[in-house]
Formats: structure tokens, C-alpha cells, sequence
């Protein structure tokens, strides 16, 4: 006999007139207001209560001055959620701050290359990476998924200074094993690349898999690791991520330049409270809310098997994103993405954005009913383009 659920994830909350990027800002990259949106990885749910009730008794304290992150609160929260869900030991002395994940990316990037210097990347790409790695003048490199010759290949390149590695990765879902970070490690560590491990989606890896924090793989290498609790607990706009740097003279560049350059010595004292709330009392609610969207990709998957069965599709290994390639179809791009903004009235990446024409990105984090209400109008675009 099942658990009964201890959370809601059924009811739709309604997002719209709260500044939304999701669901107020679908015009900005679709061009049109009021579509049904699937796009922007964060969820629909409310975070845990227990985080919540957790900020509201911060503010009932009423006193928002300057805080620190160097405390034993925050520093045994993470310690304990690497413990308990990875079965990893870490150093809370390589612990480092920053406002998000790619603000740290960024900051490691600028200590570890120069313009024009090479930053590898697996593809498809989060167009995150692209962003600040493009931006800052660097060459963006592009290896597929699973490709380990060409992995090679790119960073013995003499001027290949970073991997950019996403664990588990965006947008393919896909989870590396231990075996494979180990090889991408020893990869690194012969050519004199360093190794920036994005792991904001560790948390959403499903049954069968198993994430191995780069942390636990490292060696003499140079190596960070950056993340987050607001993608598996859904507070991305209480801003804040941390990360771990291998080397102590980077770990102390890094803190220099965050705390001097950039004047960012002092968090968002309601994004510690959160990370700390999630990491010692949320553990049964992201359990719940992982076997929720596991549910929805499911639905997902037994939608496209009986309408689309030449897809073959098949849910990711991690995530609330359903990654899936249209191309077995032969669909155009362009008038799927018509049929779906004008007639379905739905929003839904396409792969173009990460780089991989063919491809779509539906973002299933939201209530059973909005995911079914997704599928079924993708299903019918797909029905009027081939038609």
C-alpha cells in the first residue's frame, strides 16, 4: 500500500500579475501574451511549507541587516545535505558564496581563462552557459553528449582552458555515471583543463539513477563545483547558489574577488534561511514533488507512445524537463512552433534555443492537469503539421 501524500501539487496556483518570467514575461521570447507556458525551468508548486515557515520567522524578526554566509547554520546545512543524499564527505573549508550559478560560472571563467581561450561544453547547451561563456569573449566548444573521442579531442586543444560540465545535464536529462566522471576527470587532469561542474539539478535525478558529486571524483585537477537549492526547491527569486573549490589559492582568489571586485560579501539572508530550512527539514517534500514530475514525464512518455510512436521516447534520467526529438518525424520547426503559438496557444522551448533544431524542451514541473493540457496540444501541432 502507497504513502499518502503528505503535499499539494495537484492545485494550479495561479502565477500571472506576480512578475512572473515564466508566465508574465512569455511574450519577450514568444511575441505573444496569455500562452499556456512550459518553458523556464522552474516549477509552478509553492516550495516546502517547511521552508516557508522558515521565512516567515526571519521576518517576524524584522531586522534585515548585513549577514554572512561564513556560519556554522549554513555550512553544516550543506555538509549534512551532501552527507545524507550523495553519501559525500565534503570540505566545508572549500565552501564559497555567490548570488546564482552563473554569476559564479562567470566568476571562475574570468579566473581561470582570457579572451579568446577555449571553454568546452556538451551538447546540446543550456543557453546559460552559452550566454556568459560567448559574452565574456570566450570560444565556446561544443562536444556532443556521451562523445568521449571528441571530448578528448577538444581539450587537449592547447588553448582549451575550462570544461563546462553539467551534472546531471540540461536540457537531455542525462545522469553521468561515477565511471564516466572518473574519465572526464583523468581527461582533465592530462590536458590542464579545469573542470567547472554545474550540479543545480542533482537533486531531480530519478529512481535507477544515481548522482556522484564531482567533489567525490576529483583529483589534482583544477575544479569547482557550482549549485544551488533553488532549483530543486523552486526559490530561484530569492537568489543565491554555493559552490566548492578544489584548490585553496583559487578558493581564496575567488572569495577576494567576490568580497572586493564585485562587492558581494553580504547574502540575501532570506536565501540562506532557505537553504538551511531545505537542507534539514525538506528532504519528504523533494522526494514528493521528484515522484510528482517522475509521474508527469511518465504521462508524458504514454501520450507520445500511443500518438507519436515512432519517437520511441522515453522519460529522462533526472530532471522535470521533457527533452524530446522530433526529428523521426520530419516536422518543420518553424510551423510546429506557429501551430503551437497561434492555434494551441501554448509556449514551449524549442531545441534551436539550445542548439539542437528538431528538439523540444516541455516543462512538466507544474500541476498533472497543466502537463496533460501541454502534451495534448503538442500531440495536436504536431497532428496539424503533418497533415
Amino acid at each position: 500500500m502507497s504513502t499518502p501524500a503528505r503535499y499539494d501539487f495537484d492545485t494550479v496556483i495561479d502565477r500571472r500579475g506576480t512578475w512572473c518570467v515564466q508566465w508574465d514575461g512569455v511574450a519577450d521570447r514568444f511575441g505573444v501574451d496569455g500562452l499556456l507556458p512550459f518553458t523556464i525551468s522552474d516549477m509552478d508548486f509553492e516550495t516546502a511549507p517547511e521552508v516557508l515557515s522558515a521565512l516567515r520567522s526571519r521576518l517576524e524578526h524584522g531586522v534585515l541587516g548585513y549577514t554572512s554566509w561564513q556560519q556554522d547554520d549554513f555550512l553544516s546545512a550543506v555538509a549534512h545535505w551532501y552527507g545524507t543524499r550523495y553519501g559525500t564527505r565534503i570540505d566545508t573549508g572549500r565552501l564559497v558564496y555567490g548570488p546564482s550559478v552563473l554569476n559564479q560560472l562567470s566568476q571562475l571563467l574570468r579566473m581561470w581563462t582570457t579572451e579568446g581561450e577555449g571553454v568546452v561544453v556538451h551538447t546540446p547547451t543550456y543557453d546559460g552557459f552559452r550566454k556568459a561563456v560567448v559574452g565574456l569573449g570566450r570560444e565556446l566548444r561544443g562536444v556532443p553528449v556521451g562523445d568521449t573521442a571528441a571530448l578528448e579531442r577538444e581539450l587537449a586543444r592547447a588553448d582549451t582552458k575550462v570544461l563546462v560540465l553539467c551534472s546531471p545535464h540540461n536540457p537531455t536529462g542525462r545522469v553521468w555515471t561515477e565511471a564516466e566522471l572518473r574519465a572526464t576527470a583523468a581527461l582533465a587532469r592530462r590536458h590542464g583543463v579545469a573542470v567547472i561542474s554545474d550540479e543545480i539539478h542533482a537533486d531531480f535525478v530519478h529512481e535507477g539513477y544515481t548522482h556522484v558529486p564531482y567533489a567525490r571524483v576529483a583529483g589534482d585537477e583544477r575544479w569547482a563545483v557550482i549549485t544551488s537549492a533553488s532549483k530543486s526547491f523552486n526559490f530561484p527569486a530569492l537568489t543565491g547558489s554555493y559552490g566548492l573549490i578544489g584548490d585553496p589559492a583559487d578558493h581564496a582568489e575567488y572569495l577576494r574577488r567576490m568580497e572586493t571586485a564585485e562587492g558581494l560579501a553580504s547574502p540575501a539572508v532570506l536565501s540562506l534561511t532557505a537553504h538551511i530550512a531545505a537542507y534539514r527539514e525538506g528532504v519528504a517534500w523533494l522526494d514528493e514533488v521528484r515522484a510528482y514530475t517522475a509521474g508527469n514525464l511518465a504521462m508524458v512518455g504514454e501520450r507520445l507512445d500511443t500518438d507519436c510512436p515512432e519517437l520511441g521516447w522515453v522519460p529522462p534520467q533526472a530532471g522535470y524537463l521533457a527533452w524530446i526529438d522530433l526529428r523521426p518525424l520530419g516536422v518543420d520547426d518553424e510551423a510546429l512552433q506557429r501551430v503551437l503559438i497561434e492555434r494551441e496557444k501554448v509556449a514551449i522551448m524549442p531545441g534551436a534555443v539550445y542548439g539542437a533544431p528538431g528538439f523540444l524542451r516541455l516543462n512538466v514541473g507544474c500541476a498533472r492537469s497543466k502537463a496533460e493540457a501541454g502534451v495534448s496540444a503538442l500531440v495536436r501541432g504536431i497532428r496539424a503539421v503533418r497533415a
